[in-house]
Order: C-alpha cells, then sequence, then structure tokens
C-alpha cells in the first residue's frame, strides 16, 4: 500500500458518508467522530460479522448481554480501573500544552518507553533535553492521568459514577446472574457489545485513538482445573487445528508461524482456550480483508500488560500510515475480576462442580469464640463471621503463628480465640473461582482497518473492494436511461429487491458509466441495470464491482442471484452456470 492511501480513505469517508469528526461547526473535539449513513451500515454489518464468529458459532457455550455504560465507583475501585487505569502525562510550563508522555518520548527518541514509571519517564525528558513541540517551553514532570470519565448519579455529588472503560465488568458484576440462567454450566461465555468511554490525553490518527468507541468483546469461563473443560475443548480445538497464527513473543523480534495445537503444547500459549479464541480471532479479521501476512499476534511484556492479565497478546493489523495497529487484546485474566468484585461486594461468586464420586478428605477449620465475638463487636460480629468463611484457615494459621492474633474485616481477633482443627469430611464436589480468557475488538479501528483494505484505484477511479457481505448496500438499480419505461420497469424491481429485504440505491442521474462509478467507489458489490432488451425478454444485466463483468440474468431470478453472489460468493460465471441449470 502507497503510504498516502490514509489521506485517500480519510477522505473519501468524509465525502461519501462513512465518518467524520463530530461537532465540526463548532470546531470539532478530538477523539469524536461521526458515523454517516454508510458507515452505520458498515459498522452493523461488522459487529454482526463478529457476533457470526463468536456467539452464533459458538450458542452452546456462548451468550450474550447488556448492561448499562454508567456504574458506580465502587464497580471500579473492585476492578482496579481507579487506581491502575492512567497514562503519563507532562505540561509545558510556558504555552500549558499537556502531551502524553511516552507518546511524546518515543516520537523525539524513536524507543520504546512502555512501562516505565513516571520518574523514569521524566528522567529521559530532562537528560534527553525533550521540549514542548509547540513552543519550545520546558515540560513539567510526569504525572498519572486517570482515563476514567467521572460523573454523579443522581443528585447527589458524592454518589460518584464512572463510565465504563470496557464493557467487562458488566459482565462480571452480572456473572452469578447468567450462569444461573445457563443451567450453571461450565465453560460459559458472555459477550457484550457496547459503547465505552476512555478520556485519552491526546486522542489522534482518527479512528484509530478515540475518546468514545465501540466494543465488542467477551469474558469466557472455565474451570482452570478440568483439562478436558466438560468435554468441549478437544471438539473445539478440531475445528481450528489447521488455523496458523503469527506470533511474536515478548523480548523477540522473530515472528514464528505456528499451528494452534503447537503453542498450546510448547507453552507459548498459556492456556488453552486463550490460544483457542485467538485462532477464531484470526479467522474473522481475514474475513474483513486483512492478508495473513498482515496479522500478527504480540505478546505484552509484564509492565505492558494490563494489571488483571497474567498473559495477554495484542493482535495486531498493518496500515499504511500507522504501521502495526492493535485491533484486539487477547488477555487471561485467571479469576482477578471474580475474586475482587466478591471481596468489595461480599457476594459469593464462587461455582459448584459436583465430583462423580464422594471423597474423603482431611480439611482444616477455623473455630472461633463466638459468645466473645458477640459480646466484643457486637453488630460487627456477622461481618466478621462472613469474612472469616472466606479465609484460607492454612492462611490464618500462619499469621495466627507469627502475630498472635489475625484481622478478620478490619479487627484483631486474638490467638487465645480462635483454634484451628482438622476433620475428615466427606466431599460432594468442589467450589472454585472460574479463571477467564478475553477477545476484545474495537470496532471502529475494524471500520477502518476494512476501508483501508478495500480501497483500490484502476483505471484512475477508485474502487472499494468491501467483502461482499460487508458491503452497506447489496446492490444498486438503474434504468440505462430515463425513458419512462425503464424507469417504470427499474422502480418495480427496486422495491422488489428492498420488499425483500436488501439495502438497494436507486439511482438514474447522469451517464450509467458515471452511476456505475459512484457505487463502485461506496463499495456496492452488484449493480442491476435494466435496458431496452429487458422490455423485451425480461433480463437486466448484473454488473461485478471489481471486475466489471457482465451477465444477463432474468428479472424473477434477480433476488437469488444477489443472494448467490453476495452470501456464497460466486463469480458471475459460476452464477451464470447456476442460473442456466
Amino acid at each position: 500500500m502507497s503510504t498516502d492511501v490514509f489521506e485517500k480513505v480519510i477522505e473519501l469517508a468524509k465525502r461519501r458518508g462513512f465518518f467524520w469528526p463530530s461537532y465540526e461547526i463548532y470546531g470539532g473535539v478530538a477523539g469524536f467522530y461521526d458515523l454517516g449513513p454508510l458507515g452505520v451500515r458498515l459498522k452493523n454489518k461488522i459487529i454482526e460479522l463478529w457476533r457470526e464468529y463468536f456467539i452464533q458459532k459458538h450458542q452452546e457455550l456462548v451468550v450474550e448481554l447488556e448492561t448499562p455504560i454508567i456504574g458506580p465507583a465502587k464497580v471500579y475501585e473492585a476492578s482496579g480501573h481507579v487506581e491502575h487505569f492512567t497514562d503519563p502525562i507532562t505540561e509545558c510550563l510556558r504555552c500549558g500544552r499537556k502531551y502524553r508522555a511516552d507518546h511524546l518520548i518515543e516520537e523525539k527518541l524513536g524507543i520504546n518507553v512502555e512501562g516505565l514509571t513516571p520518574y523514569e519517564l521524566t528522567e529521559l525528558i530532562r537528560s534527553k533535553g525533550i521540549r514542548c513541540p509547540s513552543c519550545n517551553g520546558e515540560l513539567s514532570e510526569v504525572k498519572l492521568f486517570s482515563l476514567l470519565f467521572k460523573t454523579t448519579i443522581g443528585p447527589y455529588h458524592t454518589n460518584i459514577g464512572y463510565l465504563r472503560p470496557e464493557t467487562a465488568q458488566g459482565i462480571f458484576v452480572s456473572f452469578k446472574r447468567v450462569h444461573e440462567c445457563m443451567r450453571k454450566k461450565l465453560p460459559l461465555g458472555i459477550a457484550q457489545v457496547g459503547k465505552v468511554a476512555r478520556n485519552e490525553i491526546s486522542p489522534r490518527q482518527a479512528m484509530i485513538r478515540l475518546r468514545e468507541f465501540t466494543i465488542a468483546e467477551m469474558e469466557f469461563f472455565f474451570d482452570p482445573e478440568d483439562p478436558n473443560q466438560g468435554g468441549y475443548l478437544e471438539e473445539y480445538l478440531a475445528r481450528v487445528e489447521n488455523e496458523k497464527l503469527r506470533i511474536r513473543r515478548h523480548g523477540v523480534n522473530d515472528i514464528i508461524e505456528a499451528k494452534v495445537r503447537e503453542l498450546i503444547e510448547e507453552k507459548i500459549v498459556t492456556t488453552p482456550w486463550l490460544a483457542y479464541w485467538m485462532a477464531v480471532s484470526n479467522q474473522f479479521v481475514k474475513e474483513l480483508g486483512v492478508s495473513e501476512s498482515n496479522i500478527v499476534f504480540v505478546e505484552k511484556g509484564p509492565t505492558e500488560r494490563a494489571h488483571y492479565s497474567i498473559q495477554t497478546f495484542d493482535q495486531m493489523v498493518k496500515v499504511s500510515r500507522f504501521g502495526w495497529v492493535e485491533v484486539s487484546g487477547h488477555s487471561y485474566r485467571t479469576d482477578y475480576d471474580l475474586a475482587r468484585h466478591m471481596k468489595y461486594s461480599g457476594q459469593d461468586l464462587t461455582v459448584f462442580k459436583q465430583y462423580e464420586e464422594v471423597k474423603v478428605v482431611r480439611k482444616k477449620e477455623v473455630v472461633i469464640d463466638i459468645p466473645w465475638l458477640g459480646r466484643t463487636f457486637k453488630s460487627k460480629a456477622k461481618t466478621i463471621l462472613e469474612e472469616l468463611k472466606r479465609v484460607d484457615p492454612i492462611q490464618i494459621e500462619k499469621e495466627v503463628k507469627e502475630k498472635g492474633y489475625v484481622t478478620i474485616a478490619g479487627e484483631k481477633i486474638p490467638a487465645d480465640r480462635i483454634r484451628i482443627v482438622e476433620k475428615e469430611v466427606k466431599e460432594t464436589g468442589r467450589r472454585f473461582i472460574p479463571h477467564v480468557v478475553e477477545p476484545s475488538f474495537g470496532v471502529e479501528r475494524l471500520i477502518y482497518v476494512t476501508l483501508e483494505y478495500a480501497y483500490t484505484e484502476k483505471n484512475g477511479r477508485t474502487i472499494l473492494r468491501l467483502p461482499r457481505k460487508l458491503a452497506p448496500y447489496e446492490a444498486a438499480v438503474f434504468p440505462l436511461t430515463r425513458d419512462e419505461r425503464l424507469v417504470k420497469l427499474a422502480r418495480k424491481l427496486w422495491m422488489q429487491l428492498i420488499s425483500k429485504g436488501l439495502y438497494v440505491i436507486y439511482d438514474d442521474d447522469g451517464s450509467i458509466g458515471r452511476r456505475y462509478a459512484r457505487v463502485d467507489e461506496i463499495g456496492v458489490p452488484v449493480a442491476v441495470t435494466v435496458d431496452y432488451q429487458s422490455l423485451e425478454d425480461n433480463t437486466v444485466t448484473l454488473r461485478d464491482r471489481d471486475t466489471w463483468e457482465q451477465i444477463r440474468v432474468p428479472i424473477d431470478k434477480v433476488y437469488d442471484a444477489i443472494i448467490s453472489f453476495i452470501y456464497q460468493g460466486l463469480s458471475l460465471h459460476k452464477l451464470q452456470e447456476k442460473i442456466n441449470c
């Protein structure tokens, strides 16, 4: 791709109605984009394709839900976002402009500084003499800036809420409900598509980095101790066993290519379900029109990963202006989120798994002096007892030996009021917190990537070679001229196609060549032309957007022909053979 493709895609997107900066009449606001009529259609098509890959094809394991965009502060304190969801910021001491410090340093020095502390970033700015790009003023020391959009819920200023930075927390908070609805089975995927907000310091790169955007993600819950995953794992791995992934491991420059089973067996990917969903994601992104050679999964290092992850791979796609751009993240979140929400909410989010046979085991239990507890802590005694049930007896035993007391719910319980006893008990099953792997996609980035990979030029004309099933309009209908007889027949056919559920453009303005060019430019896969022969034999021409080839089709077979062309991927030659049979 030539380096100016980005500008051409942006110009086309604005002119033909895919997307443009929001609030343009007021000068615009960085990080916000409107989707135009074609952009909304393309976005919906991409989301439906995502649903096909991640939900419809996995419907025995994956369900979808919808949760609010605004959440109470407690949710995001529990998730760790209030503490960890930050970016480094520096301010010009002369003109007051603010910059994202790591991006500024990377641009000036050409080095990767991801994971460095604010102090280390400040030292780099000082030692390398980096100054304000706008006025050459001195830059302040680097501080952390919260990316959460803060608001209040209701009329009380103390009732703090946040706009969600991911859809995941709504899923985790609703996990118990969904798990019960799905008859308490694992593995279980819970998917959600929705708007999120991140208060980026200096958003740029058009649709690549926004302050408000749509995420399509799924949290996949499973039992980490079950090698067979309820009998599902082998069945699903067989679906992708021939899928090869291009991987770049942390700290290694070379890209390796390996099948999913190889990644699992060689422990390059730490858990099989993470590798499986990476393979599904690879298939999905290729169907957007991206070639396999331009996709790579990059492993993030310990300082680069999000606070909740023990292994993360970013799915990167190569684009003309910015090089490798992340389109999805794949994280092994373990039991981090559910464990945190259990701690902060006091609710039991464990699941129970029944054994095939009853087991007799010896277990340690905590025995506490309940009368003393009630006299001493009164109304708080119940809270202490509930907290005590959630703490491992071995941990309590260790703490009592080391300190002579144990701290429960913020209160000290002396050693003489607590005992650890060992009992032989029968177990019918076990309780555990499920582990989670997460594939998460930024939809607006997918829109841009899809447009760039579809953008082509032929004989001085722009052709948007979108994958046929993603095209905003399935077809266009033209009368060859404005002859009243042709217009009447063309409009009748147009309305018939619309009544059958297709999105179809009707156009009788200008020469037929100019009309073909207009629909080629917005990616319409097939154009149907009513001409004078149509009046004689009830046939029309079908024209392929990409090859400009044409065939004649009976009017009563036009709908079926369009469906076969778009959704079965038939060429016009094969389509003609099918019609003639």
